[in-house]
């Protein structure tokens, strides 16, 4: 567990400040979906505090991984009747944010609410965040040793806890199993062969696109700056362990050496070698591995589900270790279960929070069908979770997790993402040499790292 000792609390912010902190984590408020047990959005921002068999849950999820979390809540349901559970679904990106921080500025919050940990900093900062004590977590059988360590780290902020980690979800590869052994790229059980190294992952699409007659490989380059971003990031971190910026975002730490070293690879994977295609969103990359016309797909784990769906041979792994010469890194985030700050110990409900909070733990199997990497390590050390395939294949690529800097514009969805990307994607479509593309990347960063931060 973190260093505790001398950490101060942040104080209770003011009505100003928590409207500044939303202005910083987004000021689109759209409207909300509803799924779970019932409606709490009125309730949300206008009713009195709910009664104390109530338990309020906000989430962004929708499609498969809302379907999970509604069966989640539903085996909570079911285990606790006394209890009635309240779940709302909102727009994911800032718009939820967006809500979730003027509940709490109207003293309504929920009582749990998920969180990426990449924004967990920020909604601690502002102070919209409970500090979880280890011993009321420890009332719950949640212990740090329970957890896996990257998550569970990324967690706190100053030495306290302010979330629950659920999940590690990373970039990693996919790849299409027939492809892959007409190119004679699997080993006698089934598994790539060694494709680590700037020249071998280079060398095994290319095999692959000898049996495609199209491409070796597809990863999402248009209309998506985010995916790019997970690209360069995974890439950029395996060549330095300096983050983008530092001090809260306040200072421009890039190391551009590293990053241009890193965007030479990806001209050299488009530009130089033409394995990769410059011209698909997100959905054409899937299409080209479903479809066969790829051999390999670079994309967060949460598309299993699409690719399983297509009924195709498929296995993944961790993104490959491109540069050798450090410890391996990928881009990662986390989702996680936090208790947004509320005006009184009663309408907090700590205990009966933290029971739903441990129960969603315990249904983490059933969360990992999504793609998703269990935090708890009950889950991911269990037989279950190992014979779940492909999603224990790819279960190593959490100990490399890298997270985003901590920034105000930073984190998932975020105008650093944005930033970076579009600097990625100039170079990935030929727009821009690696060397400008890196200055420009400094030179957007540092227009961001200058601009004053609303919180």
């Amino acid at each position: 567990m973190p260093e505790r000792t001398g950490h101060v609390p942040p104080s209770a912010p003011s009505r100003r400040l928590l409207l500044r902190a939303a202005l910083a984590l987004g000021t689109t408020a759209a409207g909300a979906t509803l799924t779970g047990c019932g409606n709490t959005l009125a309730q949300g921002f206008t009713g009195g505090a709910p009664a104390s068999a109530r338990l309020n849950f906000w989430n962004p999820f929708t499609g498969g991984d809302g379907a999970r979390m509604v069966a989640m809540e539903k085996a909570y349901g079911a285990e606790h009747p006394g209890t009635t559970l309240k779940s709302s679904t909102f727009v994911w990106g800032n718009p939820y944010y967006t809500k979730l921080t003027l509940a709490t500025l109207g003293d309504r919050p929920p009582q749990v609410a998920v969180a990426h940990l990449s924004k967990v900093p920020t909604l601690a900062e502002a102070g919209l965040l409970t500090e979880l004590a280890p011993e009321a977590l420890a009332r719950h059988g949640m212990t740090a040793e329970r957890f896996d360590a990257k998550p569970w780290a990324k967690a706190h902020l100053d030495g306290s806890l302010y979330a629950v980690p659920l999940d590690t979800h990373p970039f990693v590869l996919y790849f299409r199993t027939d492809i892959a052994k007409k190119a004679g790229l699997l080993d006698g059980s089934g598994q790539l062969t060694a494709i680590d190294g700037p020249d071998q992952f280079i060398d095994a699409m290319k095999a692959a696109k000898e049996v495609t007659k199209n491409w070796g490989g597809s990863v999402a380059a248009i209309k998506d700056a985010s995916t790019q971003y997970r690209l360069f990031l995974s890439l950029y971190h395996q060549l330095t362990s300096s983050p983008l910026v530092t001090d809260q975002g306040r200072r421009v730490s890039i190391d551009t050496g590293a990053a241009e070293e890193a965007l030479a690879y990806i001209r050299r994977m488009t530009v130089e070698e033409k394995v990769l295609p410059t011209g698909v969103d997100g959905p054409g990359a899937i299409t080209l591995l479903t479809t066969g016309k790829a051999g390999f797909l670079m994309d967060g784990v949460w598309q299993v589900v699409a690719v399983q769906d297509a009924k195709v041979a498929f296995d993944m792994r961790p993104f490959p270790r491109i540069f050798t010469e450090r410890p391996y890194a990928c881009f990662a985030d986390s989702h996680a279960l936090v208790l947004p700050k509320a005006p009184s110990a009663k309408a907090q409900r700590l205990d009966t929070s933290l029971e739903f909070v441990h129960a969603m733990l315990g249904s983490s199997q059933l969360w990992a069908e999504g793609g998703h990497v269990p935090a708890w390590l009950p889950t991911q050390r269990s037989a279950a979770y190992k014979k779940l395939v492909p999603q224990s294949h790819y279960a190593a690529a959490a100990d490399g997790a890298v997270y985003d800097p901590v920034a105000w514009y930073g984190g998932a969805g975020s105008t650093l993402q944005i930033v970076v990307g579009d600097a990625v994607t100039s170079v990935f479509t030929g727009a821009k040499s690696p060397r400008a593309a890196a200055a420009a990347m400094r030179a957007r960063l540092r227009k961001q790292a200058d601009t004053a931060s609303p919180v």
